[in-house]
């Protein structure tokens, strides 16, 4: 398999409601896929930081007004949450950026415009749940911002796999985003000071 090259600068990772307690009717078979895709996204996460890409955890509140996301992080990997394996295994570190979304897309009424511009962001690796869902409305917008679009096959999951088939296929066809699994994915580190050329 040919090997993605991305620069690391300019480039960040979002990670899509990937703290989740997946605490709904019917999440079984959501969950049986988001268990083996958050081990393939530890990876991808670990590759990224050690290439100094900024990783961006965007997540519901879960209807929480009065929480913040350390605390929705505590209700997503305790005991009673079915999500919570998911969630262990991505739980956010101090290095890691934090936006709360009150909608599907990490965009819509958050400061997630303000970050990226900040961060001088010009690509992003779009992963997380549910590809059908809130990762393909955040990729709608980030196409629309005329940001180069990234979503590894292998790193996000929706209700079912032909939902998630059916998504990817959207992103790659009409958002022309790069489809190809984590495995594939390789970080171009910046060398000294020289700034990477514009995409």
């Amino acid at each position: 398999m040919r090997a993605v090259t991305i620069p690391s600068e300019g480039t960040a990772l979002l990670l899509i409601d990937v703290i989740n307690d997946l605490a709904f009717e019917g999440s079984e078979l959501l969950i049986e896929q988001a268990e083996p895709m958050a081990r393939r996204l530890v990876v991808l996460k670990r590759k990224a930081a050690d290439a100094g890409v900024p990783v961006i955890y965007i997540n519901d509140n879960f209807g929480q007004w009065r929480s913040d996301f350390r605390q929705t992080v505590a209700h997503c990997v305790a005991a009673s949450s079915p999500g919570r394996r998911v969630s262990q295994r991505l739980r956010p570190t101090k290095r890691d950026y934090f936006v709360l979304k009150p909608k599907h897309s990490g965009f819509f009424d958050t400061t997630l415009d303000t970050l990226l511009e900040a961060l001088r962001i010009r690509r992003v690796i779009v992963t997380g749940i549910a590809g059908n869902i809130c990762v393909l409305f955040t990729a709608n917008d980030a196409y629309m911002r005329e940001l180069k679009l990234f979503i590894p096959s292998d790193c996000i999951v929706s209700n079912t796999p032909e939902e998630n088939t059916h998504a990817l296929r959207q992103m790659q066809v009409v958002l022309k985003a790069n489809v190809a699994p984590s495995t594939q994915i390789l970080f171009r580190k910046r060398r000294g000071s020289a700034r990477e050329r514009p995409r």
